[in-house]
């Protein structure tokens, strides 16, 4: 791929350091777009290209677009990873989902620098929930009925980039990513490791995962797919999980012979998640916990069908839950030994 240019929008993250590796691993020409307060803490190679970028001043970013390559060259794929999953302003959301991207599409049009794919990162929150009674699985089909703010803005973003003409778009609606250096399901190891695995309601929940080599792989290979054109994508392991099955899975990378269950009933957790959210917003600070979280918590089937990933560029997730959360735990250990 030593001729394919790529840019990474949003590079700063847990999963854009992924995907700066492999963009670096498979060859690639490649940049990664962050804001100038973005930590590079995962983006330390040195042959990394960096551009700054303001998604709120239209002069700058194109400036800023259309200076970093030299005149005439445009890159080859975008891969737009930039998002909030956690505002303490619930109007955010929609700034930072929707008008950033809009504001950087535009932008691209404008220059003359739409690339040949424009893969953009949504989530499986945009369908809201499904089929709570038989737990069908959620294909790309499935229509979207978003229940959070969080989810109406990614599916804002994906009605854009659809009724947009001249945008080679790819959407990916990925399942819950995990991996070393993610935050939430760390918390959720941590809390295993001191002997407590805190779940919600008392209804049957399947849960399912994507590790986040598996995402990056299946992003590249939908890039190089003829067929993954203006389409999209669920991404997940291919089977869903119970809590307690997570539980046990955690627990046995971490050592632990005992864990207690904790099982919250639903009205619990909207007061928690409403008292945590009212102290975000004292604090300006996102709230882990908040009553968007709590509806997503509140779902109970998130089972998905990815035929359409696997016939159209060969996805097969090479990591189930396991091998995952084996390679999860050790970074955390490694982590927690070095403090």
């Amino acid at each position: 791929m030593a001729d394919k240019k790529i840019l990474i929008v949003g590079a700063g993250g847990f999963i854009g350091g992924f995907i700066a590796s492999k963009a670096l691993e498979l060859g690639y020409d490649t940049w990664v777009a962050v804001r100038e307060s973005t930590s590079r803490r995962y983006l330390t190679d040195p042959r990394l290209k960096f551009v700054v970028l303001d998604y709120e001043d239209d002069d700058s970013l194109r400036s800023a677009l259309t200076t970093a390559l030299p005149e005439g060259e445009k890159w080859d794929y975008i891969i737009y990873n930039l998002g909030a999953t956690k505002c303490s302003n619930f109007l955010d959301f929609k700034r930072i989902n929707f008008t950033y991207l809009r504001n950087f599409v535009e932008t691209l049009k404008a220059a003359s620098l739409v690339p040949e794919k424009f893969l953009y990162m949504s989530s499986l929150s945009a369908v809201g929930p499904y089929d709570e009674v038989n737990y069908t699985p959620a294909t790309s089909a499935t229509p979207a009925d978003p229940n959070t703010a969080y989810g109406l803005s990614k599916v804002q973003s994906e009605a854009y980039l659809e009724t947009m003409s001249g945008i080679p778009y790819i959407i990916f609606r990925p399942t819950g990513v995990y991996g070393p250096h993610e935050k939430d399901y760390l918390m959720m190891i941590q809390s295993i490791d001191r002997h407590f695995d805190f779940a919600v309601g008392f209804r049957k929940q399947l849960l399912t995962f994507i590790y986040v080599e598996d995402l990056v792989d299946a992003m590249f290979l939908a890039l190089e797919s003829p067929a993954a054109i203006r389409k999209k994508y669920i991404i997940s392991e291919d089977r869903a999980y119970t809590q307690s099955e997570f539980r046990k899975i955690v627990s046995d990378e971490l050592g632990k012979s005992f864990v207690i269950p904790v099982r919250l009933p639903l009205w619990a957790l909207y007061i928690a998640s409403f008292v945590a959210e009212k102290w975000g917003k004292f604090t300006v600070k996102p709230a882990t916990l908040n009553r968007d979280k709590y509806k997503i918590m509140k779902q109970r089937n998130w089972t998905a069908d990815i035929s359409d990933a696997r016939r159209d560029f060969g996805f097969n997730p090479r990591f189930d839950l396991r091998t995952g959360i084996h390679n999860t735990v050790k970074a955390y250990l490694a982590a927690k030994n070095e403090k």
